[in-house]
């Protein structure tokens, strides 16, 4: 008799299942003669916009406050999100004593279809290949960019650069040579 209870919870949900799945089937179909209507009118034009990525990084700044970073293709804007065909890619800026290290993503990327450009006050990464990518960084400290050197290796780009003021480490005092 158990066995009986069990096997008509099962019919039930196996019933729930076809009943289901018919109404899909019947739901597909009446998609697909909808779109060929519209395509053959002419109303309609197909554009195919992804893939949409969007993430978000947190770090905990040198003051104790989170950091939050966003990156991918969707942006957010007045009236709403916005996708870019250029990939924001994941970024991390490291500030030590005397320089700047900024480490992006870049999968899918050949090194030589990478441009970086630095500045005082950022960096600027551009890459394309299958995928477009674009980032600006704000770089925490004013550097030297004639000090900018990048490494490339399975798809992470580093760029390290050393800053115009170094910071003293605490107990330390420079003295001058009279």
């Amino acid at each position: 008799m158990a066995w009986r209870r069990r096997r008509g919870i099962f019919d039930l949900f196996d019933y729930l299942l076809e009943d289901i799945e018919r109404d899909l089937r019947l739901f597909e179909e009446q998609f697909e003669r909808l779109m060929e209507e519209a395509m053959r009118s002419g109303e309609v034009k197909v554009e195919r916009y992804g893939p949409y990525v969007y993430g978000f990084s947190i770090t905990i700044g040198p003051d104790g406050r989170p950091i939050i970073r966003e990156f991918g293709n969707v942006r957010r804007g007045i009236e709403g999100a916005k996708v870019e065909e250029e990939f924001e890619p994941l970024v991390d800026v490291i500030e030590e004593d005397d320089q700047i290290t900024v480490v992006a993503e870049l999968p899918g990327v050949s090194k030589d279809k990478i441009k970086v450009k630095v500045s005082e006050d950022y960096i600027e990464i551009r890459a394309s290949n299958s995928k477009k990518y674009y980032k600006r960084i704000r770089l925490p400290a004013k550097v030297n960019p004639e000090t900018a050197k990048a490494k490339f290796n399975n798809g992470v780009l580093e760029v390290i650069v050393e800053k115009k003021e170094k910071k003293k480490k605490e107990g330390e005092v420079e003295v001058k040579i009279e």
